[in-house]
């Protein structure tokens, strides 16, 4: 009964309890679920570092979610160094899966890496 009645008033927090035990066992849609709450502050401190962590984990097993919010995280730099090819590769793993947000994001990096860099000009001005 004491169970239930902590369930019942502590509900956020017993959610990411269980939520961090099926992450530590290595389920990715747990992982995704530890990562959302670090990333919004859900039941943890916020901290975007460990969201990055848990994203990362769980896009390491083809997780889409967490291969677009890894990805969203580098192109607003919350995650260490990654490769433009990198992002294409978690932006990929997302389109496969049907979320449209990846595709629209990676067309966006696509055709900003095919854009040539602006040059210096020398000389008098127009």
């Amino acid at each position: 009964m004491i169970s239930l009645l902590y369930i019942w008033l502590y509900s956020q927090s017993f959610h990411s309890h269980v939520a961090h035990l099926y992450a530590h066992f290595g389920y990715p849609s747990a992982q995704h679920i530890v990562g959302q709450r670090y990333l919004k502050g859900a039941g943890v401190v916020k901290d975007e570092e460990m969201a990055m962590h848990w994203f990362r984990r769980a896009s390491q097993q083809d997780h889409p979610q967490a291969s677009f919010n890894l990805a969203v995280g580098k192109v607003k730099n919350m995650t260490g160094s990654m490769a433009v090819g990198d992002i294409e590769m978690l932006l990929h793993v997302a389109v496969r899966q049907g979320i449209q947000e990846a595709q629209e994001l990676l067309e966006n990096v696509i055709w900003t890496k095919s854009k040539p860099l602006p040059t210096k000009r020398m000389g008098s001005f127009l």
